[in-house]
């Protein structure tokens, strides 16, 4: 893809129409209809599904097949670099950190036998990092669209 598509993608996918991109991604097959993601999304009227769901397929996201709409390429622009793919969920990347760090912590104190400058150390160093990475996560899922 290159930086000029990638750059006009940013640009318009913004608002509900981001919302939609994110409930296709979030779906267990990466196919919906449009009451369907009427429903999900709260929408006021199928017709505002379907014109955000045809502003996805003009920009080459998502492909119409007998009535549903089908998730045919996955971009990384604005919030969504933020976030990882596991499955059919979307996690901040932060997550990934944060759990490696709290087990580091939970390792470092049950392996705690004597208190040291190094053992103080690395304690508060874990529990910094465990702190900042969870803060970081928390921030970054409440952006998601």
């Amino acid at each position: 893809m290159s930086s000029f598509d990638e750059e006009k993608i940013a640009s318009e996918l913004k608002g509900n129409a981001l919302r939609v991109y994110w409930a296709l991604l979030n779906s267990s097959d990466g196919t919906m209809g449009v009451r369907e993601l009427q429903r999900q999304l709260g929408f006021s009227s199928p017709a505002l599904a379907a014109y955000h769901l045809n502003k996805l397929v003009e920009m080459r996201l998502v492909a119409r097949e007998r009535g549903d709409y089908r998730l045919v390429r996955e971009v990384r622009v604005g919030v969504l670099k933020q976030f990882v793919k596991l499955g059919t969920f979307l996690l901040p990347r932060y997550v990934l950190y944060a759990t490696m760090f709290t087990t580091l912590l939970a390792f470092l104190l049950t392996q705690l036998r004597e208190l040291t400058f190094y053992s103080v150390f690395a304690l508060i160093l874990g529990g910094l990092g465990t702190v900042i990475f969870w803060y970081e996560a928390v921030r970054v899922w409440r952006q998601r669209p």
